[in-house]
């Protein structure tokens, strides 16, 4: 069984940045995509970033995609979601997931991630 723990959310000034963390363990890391979600209020979770395997393919929503950067540790069995000009629109819970087992770097589909954190709060005040 594949457990994820998320760390790093807090409450942040618009413009400023954070880096999110989530460890791994229970399972093979380095075979796994990785992805970050989030769900704000009201919203149902989406997508934000994700990574391939090895670390050599990275996708993100257009939302993030200038300002977020989405890097994995293998040896540390870590992923890091780096957050940058952060808008309050970013405010959500943000949530650490993991595939199954996977060797090709195509992106998985949203229902592929079959693991997940508890979550971790980032809050962006105006």
């Amino acid at each position: 069984q594949v457990q994820l723990v998320e760390s790093g959310g807090g409450l942040v000034q618009a413009g400023s940045s954070l880096r999110l963390s989530c460890a791994a363990s229970g399972g093979t890391f380095s075979n796994r995509a990785m992805g970050w979600f989030r769900q704000a209020p009201g919203k149902e979770r989406e997508f934000v970033g994700g990574i391939s395997s090895s670390g050599a393919y990275t996708w993100y929503t257009n939302a993030v995609e200038d300002r977020f950067t989405i890097s994995r540790d293998n040896g540390q069995n870590t992923v890091y979601l780096q957050m940058s000009s952060l808008k309050p629109e970013d405010t959500a819970v943000y949530y650490c997931a993991a595939t199954n087992a996977r060797i090709t770097p195509r992106r998985p589909d949203d229902s592929e991630y079959h693991y997940w954190g508890q979550g971790t709060q980032v809050t962006v005040s105006s």
